[in-house]
């Protein structure tokens, strides 16, 4: 009787477990969503501005007055704006145009006269130009090379004492080409870091004590930011 009843028991615990399993809801299962990468597009304009340093290219010079001696600032603080608009032609490639101005702090040759101490000084406070760039990217990042006119003041050269009056031959219109690395490091933000040579031809000087020329150039490098109007965040491309 006993194994009677246990047995009973047991098929009508089988029973209800297999009612209460049929009355369950299936199990589900969620798909893993596809990897989303994002794709930089660098086309629209920007405007930013930068700081860095500028030095003096060629310290030499020729003279037909041995008593006069030149030396030059080693460097000076730089810093501007820039302008400019970008064009994404092909998936990591791009073409653009840039205005930029900078003003110098302090950068100047000096020449002396030994024999009655008059100086005649070359001072730029300013230089802009107008360049084309080509660049290479790769999602946020950017490296590109510039190149095009390259503008400064026209303070000239500056003297006194025996270097009066003087007559000098000074462009103040000349060439520039540089290169960079750009980071876009938030949305419509970039970052970037540049080196840009600038070459004015040869300035020649006439004056009463002596006649000298030198070649006038110029090395820059600058660390900048651009602010990026019709940069509206990386388009998304699913895989």
């Amino acid at each position: 009787m006993k194994k009677f009843l246990l047995g009973t028991a047991a098929v009508f615990a089988l029973g209800t477990v297999s009612a209460v399993a049929a009355d369950l809801p299936a199990r589900t299962y969620t798909k893993a969503p596809a990897y989303v990468a994002p794709v930089y597009n660098w086309t629209g304009f920007y405007i930013g501005a930068h700081v860095g340093g500028a030095f003096n290219g060629s310290d030499s010079f020729t003279t037909n007055n041995l008593g006069v001696v030149g030396a030059q600032k080693d460097g000076s603080f730089i810093g501007g704006g820039q302008i400019g608009a970008d064009y994404q032609f092909a998936p990591n490639w791009l073409v653009g145009i840039e205005g930029q101005i900078s003003g110098l702090s302090d950068t100047r040759r000096t020449f002396t006269d030994t024999a009655s101490g008059s100086t005649l000084r070359d001072r730029s406070d300013w230089l802009a130009s107008v360049t084309g760039r080509l660049g290479y990217t790769w999602g946020p990042g950017l490296i590109y090379v510039k190149g095009g006119v390259a503008f400064r003041d026209d303070n000239g050269l500056r003297g006194n004492g025996t270097f009066l009056p003087g007559v000098t031959d000074r462009d103040d219109t000349g060439y520039t080409v540089g290169g960079g690395l750009e980071y876009m490091f938030a949305p419509a933000w970039s970052a970037k870091i540049e080196y840009q040579y600038y070459n004015f031809g040869t300035t020649t000087a006439v004056t009463p004590v002596a006649t000298l020329s030198y070649k006038d150039d110029m090395h820059t490098v600058k660390a900048g930011i651009n602010y990026h109007f019709n940069w509206g965040g990386p388009v998304v491309a699913k895989y």
